[in-house]
């Protein structure tokens, strides 16, 4: 049993902490936080086996953490998740102005004219005088953040809807426009 442990251990910790590092949504997060109780559960079955009495600690307390992430990410988050989804869904079927989850702008792939994915949101700012969308950056190329730049583009720019977010601009068009710094981004655009 320890030597099934011991490939289980460093292969669900690995898995896990790409599935959490990835920022893939709550359900992809919440199910990283499963495989990283499987992940700490079987550290300690190692540990109990070779006589590692620190290492059955740690994990036997990140057991009880990763519970917490499990409960966060795959149930309190996710009974939030599906009324903002609601909210979203019942105002598009209602004589009401559409709504779209604020939560879900963030990681949200940006989609072109044709449907094509020109892009990825990494932030939205908002205007503390009249609360509105300032702008948004847009991520553009790169793979896991390697590579990739960032542009901001106005509100009236891109559209809202229960399919998603989406802009008239190509990625060439977002691309010509002006970088935006990682650790500095503009005041307005």
């Amino acid at each position: 049993m320890s030597g099934l442990a011991g490939w289980i251990a460093p292969a669900a910790t690995m898995i896990a902490a790409m599935m959490t590092a990835a920022n893939l949504g709550a359900r992809v997060t919440g199910w990283g936080f499963v495989v990283f109780t499987l992940g700490s559960v079987a550290w300690t079955i190692v540990g109990l086996s070779s006589g590692q009495t620190n290492l059955v600690l740690s994990n036997g307390f990140l057991t009880m953490v990763n519970l917490v992430g499990i409960w966060r990410w795959l149930g309190r988050q996710a009974s939030y998740d599906k009324g903002s989804s609601a909210a979203a869904y019942d105002s598009a079927c209602a004589p009401v102005p559409s709504l779209y989850a604020a939560g879900r702008v963030v990681g949200a792939t940006l989609t072109g004219p044709g449907g094509e994915g020109v892009g990825t949101i990494v932030d939205a700012m908002l205007g503390c005088g009249d609360n509105a969308i300032a702008y948004v950056v847009v991520s553009t190329g790169g793979v896991g953040g390697v590579g990739e730049t960032l542009h901001a583009l106005r509100p009236d720019e891109l559209v809202f809807g229960a399919d998603g977010v989406r802009t008239e601009l190509t990625v060439d068009a977002i691309r010509a426009k002006p970088t935006v710094r990682s650790g500095h981004w503009p005041e307005a655009v």
